[in-house]
């Protein structure tokens, strides 16, 4: 007589549930009650979490559909590097259409078509949180707040929070506006965060998760010109660090972070080789020690650009192999060209990947908590305030 698969020992059924692809768990937990709460117990994740961490491979959200997101592997090995379609993760909302995706340690951030609210989503587990925003602004469509995610307790991950803002600071001092908020994951209440920067966050720089804390290529707000630096978010205090220096004394025509093993960051950077000369090289260097306090650097690759090679949208690094990852752009823009280089030079351009827009995933053990009704609260009168001045300054430089 057959043995069924709900009779095996659970360390058995946990170890063969562990093999099962990343993009396959709702599925299994659609399967059955006993199930489903197999695969959200925390011995099964952290199996499951740690056997994917091991693979010889990154996996990519490499595609935004409307409710839907592409995954691929990235494998780099000693020969060839390959690509593979891996699966899809997708929403339960099937009628909210998903615009731009933020990856945060595991957690991802999801604006919406609809401007009036976003989505944090753990794909693993199957936990999403809709966000209801106070104000959105989208002139021409185009969405100029800045967002962020974080722990304000760092150890448990845990106290989820919310940044947003907006900082327009192009013709500073007669058009500079900004404006900082942030949400708590726990009481459901907005903060006006008061905030006077001496730094400019520019909205085509992404930023980078790590340890609870989000970081961001920033300038100095100066009449001296602009140097380039990053700059850190912290949760639990809810203020950002100093303007931490990166390790060049050249001006930057370009600068990209990017995590390594959610333990360091990656800062690429771009700048002429001679002064008066058209020619560019880019360097890498990695963090030996990071905070929102202070930053250590080590140096990891540089190269002249001399043999063609586009700046990366999206790069990523394998440190023990000492091999950089950039994606970009080919002829047309669904297509995807993966940049692989070494430290003795250029490897291999991986080409026609037919998605874009890629990002990192990481799996994550975070829990995205819907708000309990008992834990609902009015907003205090002052922060009201606060938020109807801050509309009002809008409305009076011609932002809203």
């Amino acid at each position: 007589m057959a043995t069924m698969i709900s009779n095996l020992p659970r360390d058995l059924i946990e170890e063969i549930f562990s093999r099962v692809p990343l993009t396959s768990m709702k599925a299994v937990r659609l399967t059955c009650k006993s199930w489903n709460n197999l695969s959200k117990s925390e011995s099964f994740t952290k199996v499951h979490i740690g056997r994917a961490a091991t693979r010889e491979e990154k996996t990519m959200i490499v595609d935004v559909m409307p409710h839907k997101l592409n995954l691929m592997s990235i494998v780099i090995d000693d020969v060839t590097p390959s690509a593979e379609f891996k699966g899809q993760f997708s929403l339960l909302h099937k009628n909210y259409r998903i615009n731009q995706v933020l990856h945060y340690e595991g957690l991802l951030l999801c604006i919406m078509k609809d401007p009036t609210r976003i989505v944090v989503w753990n794909p693993y587990l199957g936990q999403t949180r809709w966000i209801q925003l106070r104000y959105f602004h989208r002139p021409h469509g185009i969405d100029h707040f800045r967002y962020a995610l974080g722990y304000a307790d760092k150890e448990s991950c845990s106290s989820l929070k919310f940044l947003r803002f907006l900082d327009y600071f192009y013709k500073a001092p007669e058009e500079e506006f900004f404006w900082y908020e942030i949400y708590d994951f726990d009481s459901g209440l907005w903060t006006t965060l008061n905030v006077t920067p001496h730094w400019g966050i520019y909205s085509t720089y992404p930023c980078v998760s790590l340890k609870g804390n989000t970081y961001w290529p920033a300038k100095e707000r100066s009449t001296q010109g602009f140097q380039d630096y990053i700059i850190g978010f912290d949760f639990t205090r809810e203020r950002f660090g100093p303007l931490l220096a990166l390790p060049t004394d050249r001006e930057c025509s370009f600068v990209s972070l990017s995590c390594v093993k959610e333990e360091k960051l990656a800062a690429l950077f771009k700048h002429r080789l001679h002064h008066d000369s058209y020619e560019y090289e880019f360097e890498i260097w990695i963090t030996t020690k990071i905070d929102v306090e202070m930053v250590s650097w080590s140096k990891f690759l540089r190269m002249d650009m001399r043999p063609k090679i586009e700046l990366p949208l999206t790069f990523y690094i394998d440190e023990e192999k000492k091999v950089f990852m950039g994606f970009d752009h080919g002829e047309y823009p669904k297509l995807l060209f993966l940049n692989v280089i070494g430290e003795t030079g250029f490897l291999r351009k991986l080409e026609n990947i037919q998605y874009h827009s890629p990002c990192s995933y990481v799996p994550s053990l975070v829990q995205v908590k819907k708000l309990a009704r008992d834990r609902l609260r009015k907003q205090r009168s002052l922060e009201n305030r606060r938020f109807a001045q801050n509309i009002l300054r809008l409305a009076r430089n011609g932002k809203s």
